[in-house]
């Protein structure tokens, strides 16, 4: 195992965790029960939203959503191939075809409105869009699109939470709503690098009662009561009423939950102030572009990317912050250049999202980087510009 200096990520965690994963041990009840509903029920008061359901992986939540929400075979799916595979894959897990969809710009990693409403045909179910880095969509016009031609907004919120956007109330009026809230269901991972973390762990968010009984129902093999219902008298049987799968959630991760939600706040205005450290000090090397930097609606700042100079040799710089103890990272490969889905879609050309992946570098960002930190990194990336 390398020992980074500057990792990409760390953890925030303390005593309090661990006590939190004690006390359940201690209690002797592990599998899902009254902490991951209470987890459930304080995550969805913070997003504002009727429903919040724990599930076992942000993957999960995505290919629940899309089973949900009705996608099948012969449907097709609108998504960014500039995220994780997962984004994808869970599209696929339902029956229905991925169609990928350009970046905005070199400036805005996120889904392309325009692109997405010239690929919309009668075959087209919904939309799956990704909050890159922690910096909300223009859902705005992604759900004046979607309305117009009948389709459904999935958020994959992996990357922010906190973060929000604009959006019309119906009325005229635009008020600031946090991503999750503003699709028909939204997908959120706990995974151990995300903001708020679990291990593992992840939760679908909505507002519709209907989508989340079936949720709820597909989430624990399609029964219509868990064992903790069981376990306190409400009920004495089951029926299985769908075909469902074991996504569920246990205690000592929603204890975990429970402890980093309190975090959160905090810890993404102490990620706020870094990215603010590295805007200023990568303003001394205009070669290199910051994506996302005339945002100024609330973000998560989960990824600090950075797009390199064209024709930089990208993996003799990122050798050269190993060498200095610097850890980075790629966000992300482009899906549609993947071998399988080359097999499974074919040719595919995302102009805007080829031109940007080639250069993109993500730089360490987590909560208790300090100032000295962000200036080590910017003076070894611009040293290693030098030598590359």
């Amino acid at each position: 195992m390398v020992e980074w200096r500057i990792p990409l990520a760390d953890l925030e965690l303390d005593e309090t965790e661990v006590r939190a994963v004690a006390e359940v041990l201690r209690s002797r009840w592990l599998s899902m029960g009254p902490l991951t509903a209470e987890f459930e029920r304080r995550f969805a008061a913070y997003l504002g939203v009727k429903h919040a359901l724990a599930v076992s992986s942000g993957t999960a939540a995505l290919h629940l959503a899309h089973l949900a929400l009705g996608a099948g075979p012969g449907d097709r799916v609108l998504c960014p191939a500039l995220t994780f595979v997962a984004t994808a894959n869970a599209i696929c897990y339902s029956g229905a075809q991925p169609v990928f969809v350009d970046i905005t710009s070199p400036d805005d990693l996120n889904l392309s409105p325009d692109d997405a409403a010239a690929k919309i045909d009668a075959t087209t179910r919904g939309i799956c869009v990704v909050h890159y880095g922690g910096y909300a969509c223009d859902m705005e016009r992604i759900g004046r699109l979607a309305r117009a031609h009948g389709l459904y907004v999935v958020e994959d919120a992996a990357h922010a939470p906190g973060a929000a956007c604009w959006v019309s109330d119906g009325e005229g009026t635009l008020v600031l709503k946090k991503c999750g809230s503003l699709g028909d269901v939204g997908c959120f991972s706990f995974f151990a690098n995300k903001n708020l973390t679990t291990a593992e762990g992840g939760m679908l968010t909505t507002n519709s009662d209907a989508v989340a009984e079936k949720l709820r129902l597909l989430r624990s093999h399609g029964m219509t009561s868990l064992t903790w219902d069981r376990q306190q008298g409400h009920s004495f049987s089951y029926d299985v009423v769908a075909l469902g799968f074991n996504y569920r959630l246990d205690e000592l991760r929603a204890a975990l939950g429970l402890v980093q939600l309190d975090r959160l706040e905090a810890n993404n205005r102490r990620r706020q102030q870094v990215v603010a450290w590295y805007r200023q000090a990568l303003a001394e090397l205009p070669d290199i572009g910051v994506p996302f930097a005339g945002v100024t609606t609330p973000s998560a700042y989960h990824l600090m990317p950075v797009l390199l100079p064209p024709g930089v040799d990208r993996t003799r710089l990122m050798q050269h912050l190993r060498a200095r103890g610097i850890q980075s990272s790629i966000h992300y490969p482009p899906i549609h250049r993947f071998a399988h889905y080359r097999r499974a879609a074919g040719q595919v050309h995302l102009p805007v999202t080829e031109a940007v992946a080639a250069r993109l570098l993500t730089l360490p960002l987590y909560p208790a980087m300090r100032r000295e930190d962000v200036q080590a990194v910017v003076a070894a990336l611009r040293d290693g510009l030098a030598a590359a």
